[in-house]
């Protein structure tokens, strides 16, 4: 039997803020039943295991994610919603940085075309859709912009600009430029 109070999304939420918390490799079963003074099998009727809940974390990620890329870009074309897209990310890491750790979680393809990731490609690709590219092109983009914004943040996140000028925030911006600019004229092949 449940134990009262204790629901699949209570636990997945209390998951994500542990994995923001100590980080999203730490994150099991067992610590999260610490949280709730109860025993790790009071969990199993909810959660199959630790990967379980991780991957469920994973797919609240995605969705938190691309709620606010959604709410970013309404309303927004060219340069203006590759930049308001590209700062829900930097935002959403430096927030959540357990989170967005959990949101670069593989997927199995069935579980991947069922999440919100679906809505990030395609949030990403309307992006795209302002600078006239065709596929292969498209794609190319796709995973350049995403190595961008994931590579970035994950280097500033783990303090890789944090011991030389200028500001993170100024090279940021910088980069974003390039990349409107890279996209406006994209290489022909």
């Amino acid at each position: 039997m449940a134990r009262a109070g204790l629901t699949t999304e209570r636990l997945t939420r209390a998951g994500a803020e542990l994995a923001d918390e100590v980080g999203f490799d730490q994150v099991t079963v067992s610590e999260l039943a610490r949280r709730f003074d109860v025993k790790a099998a009071s969990l199993y009727s909810h959660l199959k295991n630790s990967q379980d809940l991780k991957t469920k974390i994973a797919l609240l990620a995605l969705e938190e994610l691309a709620d606010r890329g959604a709410a970013a870009l309404a309303g927004r074309a060219g340069k203006d919603a590759l930049t308001a897209f590209a700062d829900v990310y930097r935002d959403y890491a430096r927030e959540h940085p357990g989170r967005y750790a959990a949101a670069q979680l593989r997927l199995d393809p069935e579980t991947a075309a069922a999440s919100a990731g679906v809505r990030h490609a395609q949030m990403t690709r309307a992006i795209l859709r302002g600078y006239d590219l065709t596929e292969p092109d498209q794609t190319h983009a796709v995973r350049l912009m995403g190595s961008v914004f994931h590579g970035y943040v994950s280097l500033e996140m783990g303090g890789g600009f944090s011991h030389s000028a200028p500001d993170a925030r100024e090279s940021w911006s910088r980069i974003l430029d390039a990349l409107d600019a890279l996209l406006r004229n994209w290489p022909a092949p």
